[in-house]
Parts: C-alpha cells; sequence; structure tokens
C-alpha cells in the first residue's frame, strides 16, 4: 500500500512539473507584451518594469526562479492588478467557486445516479424515455443558455430567486443547476447505461434465485458494480466544477475564480496565468489520484498492484 501510494504520489508530481514546464515556455512564446495592452508604454518605463519582476532575464533563469517559488506555496505578484498577489487571488476566489462547485456537484451526482437508476429500473417504460428526454435535454442546452432561461423564468417572471449576486443560499440556486445541468444529464445516461448491462449479468439472475428483494439487489449487487465509469468521471468532473466556471460566474455576478483564470489570458498576466493553471492542474491530479483509491472500496476486486 506504501509502496502503491509512493509510486502514484511520483508520477503525479511528474505530471504537475510537467504542466508547469509546458504553460510556463507556451506562455512565454505568445507575441506581446504583459505591460503593453492598450496605450504605449514609453520604452525607459517598460525597461524597468521587465527589470523590476525579473522578465529581463533568461528564461531558464525566470523558470528556475518560478519552480523555487512554487516550493514555497509563493506564486509571486499580479502584473495587472497592482498590489495583489496571485496567492491573494486565489485564496479570494476559490472559496466562492468551491462552494458553489460542492452544491452543484452534489446536484449533479446524487441527481444523475437517481434518474439512471429509474430508467434502469424501468427499462423501455415512460419512466426511462422522460428520464433519457430530460438527459439529453441537458447535455443538449449550452449552461450558459440555461442559466439565461432560468434567471428569465424563476427571477424575472415567477420571482422565486434573485436573479444574480452572491452571499446568501437562494442566490446559489440557479448558478448551482445551471452548473449542473450537463454533468448531472452525463451521470444518468451513464448509469443507465451500465445498471441496464449489470442488471443482464449471471449472477444478478443468481441473486433473484436466491429470494433477495430489489433494494438488496440493486443496492449491494448492481450500483456497486455499475458506478466505478461514474467514478472515473468524477475526478475531471470534480475539478472543473471545483475551479470555476467563467460563463456561469460572468451571467450572475459571482466572484469565483474562473473570471481570474479567463481575464488573466486576455490581460497577458504571466504569474496569473502560471497560478491558476498550477492550482487547476493540482486540484485535477489529486481528485484523479482520489479516484484511484476510492476504485478499491467500491469493487473488491480491484486490488492494488504491490499488495
Amino acid at each position: 500500500m506504501i509502496q502503491y501510494l509512493a509510486k502514484k504520489a511520483g508520477i503525479l508530481l511528474l505530471s504537475l512539473f510537467v504542466v508547469t514546464t509546458l504553460t510556463f515556455f507556451l506562455m512565454h512564446a505568445i507575441p506581446g507584451d504583459p505591460f503593453v495592452q492598450e496605450r504605449a508604454i514609453p520604452e525607459e518605463i517598460l525597461q524597468a518594469m521587465h527589470k523590476h519582476y525579473g522578465l529581463d532575464q533568461p528564461l531558464y533563469i525566470q523558470f528556475a526562479k518560478y519552480l523555487k517559488g512554487i516550493l514555497s506555496f509563493e506564486l509571486g505578484p499580479s502584473f495587472k492588478y497592482e498590489g495583489r498577489t496571485v496567492n491573494e487571488i486565489i485564496a479570494d476566489g476559490f472559496p466562492v467557486s468551491f462552494c458553489l462547485g460542492m452544491e452543484a456537484l452534489c446536484i449533479a451526482v446524487f441527481g444523475g445516479i437517481t434518474l439512471g437508476s429509474i430508467a434502469s429500473l424501468k427499462h423501455l417504460k415512460w419512466q426511462d424515455h422522460l428520464t433519457m428526454l430530460v438527459a439529453v435535454v441537458g447535455i443538449s442546452v449550452p449552461s450558459f443558455i440555461l442559466a439565461s432561461f432560468l434567471q428569465y423564468f424563476l427571477a424575472m417572471k415567477c420571482d422565486l430567486l434573485p436573479v444574480a449576486r452572491w452571499g446568501t443560499f437562494s442566490q446559489s440556486i440557479m448558478p448551482a443547476l445551471s452548473l449542473a445541468a450537463l454533468p448531472l444529464a452525463f451521470i444518468a445516461r451513464l448509469t443507465r447505461g451500465n445498471m441496464v448491462e449489470v442488471m443482464q449479468q449471471d449472477y444478478i439472475q443468481t441473486a433473484k434465485s436466491k429470494g433477495l428483494n430489489a433494494f438488496q439487489i440493486v443496492f449491494f449487487h448492481v450500483t456497486r458494480n455499475a458506478l466505478l465509469p461514474v467514478v472515473t468521471y468524477l475526478g475531471p468532473l470534480t475539478a472543473a466544477i471545483l475551479t470555476g466556471s467563467f460563463a456561469i460566474e460572468k451571467i450572475f455576478g459571482i466572484p469565483g475564480l474562473g473570471q481570474w483564470f479567463v481575464t488573466s489570458i486576455t490581460n497577458r498576466d504571466y504569474t496569473v496565468i502560471m497560478g491558476t493553471t498550477i492550482f487547476y492542474s493540482a486540484i485535477l491530479i489529486l481528485s484523479v489520484f482520489l479516484v484511484d483509491l476510492l476504485y478499491c472500496f467500491i469493487d473488491p476486486r480491484i486490488r492494488l498492484k504491490n499488495e
């Protein structure tokens, strides 16, 4: 177990290093200057700013200094927002995106598994067709279109929820639903397809012949084996949702991390680009690692290689 964890951690750290390296050199390969955006800057001032932030040094020296900063959890100052560091930007934006993402993730996982289970248990009946119709709509409609529809119908027409902003639970409902719609629909289809396949296996028929009721069969035999593909999907889904969605945060005026992730590219804010990318990659890699460990608890047939 310890050897497996050590080997897995080494692979994940290597992956993070590769992402950091590629992002750093590709970012500097993009034409343009982070300080020359809307108006020209005198050459003397521009050179002074480059020297202040160390951009006048060779790339390999800049890269070495940046790696040193990562090891000490210092991601550097923002080039665009004077007086703010990347650590402060992430500390301000991520808790908001995390709360919204956890709410959306819970809706997507529990809603998707529930709808998929209903569809599989009522296979080829009206419940199955209705559930799959909802899933198709959820996959087909973009999140920003759904967000606009929810604002118009629930907020403006019915006056049930606030139109936008962030701070209360009622203000989080519509953005969470908008963010959860696509993964919910995908999980529902994935759960339904796998449960239908598992329920046709011989060991399910054996369980029925032993006199087990429907709940015992579904919970102890069908669900655990059918949810492995869903668990695989949860790794990247968790990272994507928790780090925020720029479109949803923009529509509802939510001060999350997603807006920083996108605007840093248009601003050519090198340190924010690097910081948000590394932070996102770290969450993604950690999520995949936790999913690998979760396999062993869901399916006892899966064993760690070194056990």
